[in-house]
């Protein structure tokens, strides 16, 4: 089996679409049973496929990628209720939430586990090695050490790599492209992750080549990310960048309403932000990605 990340899709500009070059990241599967349809078959308890979100279920996008989900598990047969039982948990962004509901959905059995986000495939990982794992929107899966390779995953997991880091180095082009005026942009990360690391890296490298200096704001809590873009507003000819992050994706509407107080032009990594009101978005199709995941739930060896 080879899982597929998810198409770069057009990327939004005051409202308008560009066409950006799609790139496809593989990743292989380790070789283990995805028991789903093999449970069903034989006439036990219906099967049971659990979900650990690290975000909340009100962050953006997070409906329509789980509305996603459900739509490919029923074009490949499956019912919520009917012949499958789906139980979701939404951590709300925080750490203990999400190592509280992956031991209480751990503790049910199911047949699969699917992890949104990096912090999520972690705690379940951690957690279980027998139970399959199939991970959707994780940046960095080697450098988190959830697999051992791209295309020899190991152990009891697949999933999808989110993108390619060599992405991140469009975000400052782009952020040049609509503000020929900036000189520098905030870079809003979870500074201590693996991805967070990965994607300032990319982006420090590039900015040299753009004539943008680059700093980081390290997120956490609400008023704290506020207090860090007004500091950092008080300079001119400032941008943003939001990144993957679970923090971020989180405080998005607080992120968003920032940047337009304050006039600073800012780049997010996936369309539901500019659809909240954010100025320009280019990243992976998320919402793809889920439905992939619906088939990796289905398959089995």
């Amino acid at each position: 089996m080879v899982c597929c990340g998810a198409r770069v899709p057009k990327s939004c500009v005051h409202g308008e679409t560009m066409k950006r070059r799609a790139f496809i990241t593989l990743l292989g599967c380790a070789a283990m049973p995805w028991p789903l349809a093999a449970r069903a078959q034989q006439g036990q308890r219906l099967p049971l496929v659990c979900m650990l979100e690290s975000i909340s279920e009100d962050t953006l996008g997070a409906k329509t990628r789980h509305a996603a989900f459900l739509e490919g598990l029923q074009q490949l047969g499956w019912t919520p209720g009917r012949n499958v039982q789906i139980e979701v948990r939404y951590a709300e962004g925080d750490e203990a939430a999400v190592r509280r509901y992956a031991a209480e959905l751990i503790a049910l059995a199911p047949d699969v586990l699917v992890a949104g986000g990096a912090n999520a495939a972690e705690l379940l990982l951690k957690m279980t090695h027998t139970i399959p794992i199939v991970f959707v929107i994780v940046p960095d899966p080697v450098g988190s050490g959830f697999v051992e390779s791209l295309s020899q995953p190991g152990a009891n997991a697949t999933g999808f790599m989110m993108f390619e880091y060599n992405l991140c180095g469009k975000w400052l082009e782009l952020l040049k492209e609509i503000s020929p005026n900036v000189t520098h942009a905030a870079i809003l990360r979870n500074a201590g992750t693996p991805h967070g690391i990965g994607q300032f890296a990319v982006i420090q490298a590039m900015a040299p080549l753009v004539g943008i200096e680059v700093s980081s704001i390290d997120l956490h809590e609400p008023a704290q990310i506020e207090r860090a873009i007004a500091t950092f507003a008080q300079r001119s000819n400032g941008a943003m960048i939001q990144v993957a992050s679970p923090t971020g994706a989180v405080n998005a509407n607080l992120i968003i309403a920032a940047a337009a107080r304050y006039k600073l032009p800012a780049v997010y990594i996936q369309r539901p932000f500019v659809a909240a009101g954010g100025l320009i978005s280019y990243g992976p199709n998320f919402e793809d990605q889920y439905r992939r995941a619906a088939d990796y739930v289905n398959r089995e060896s």
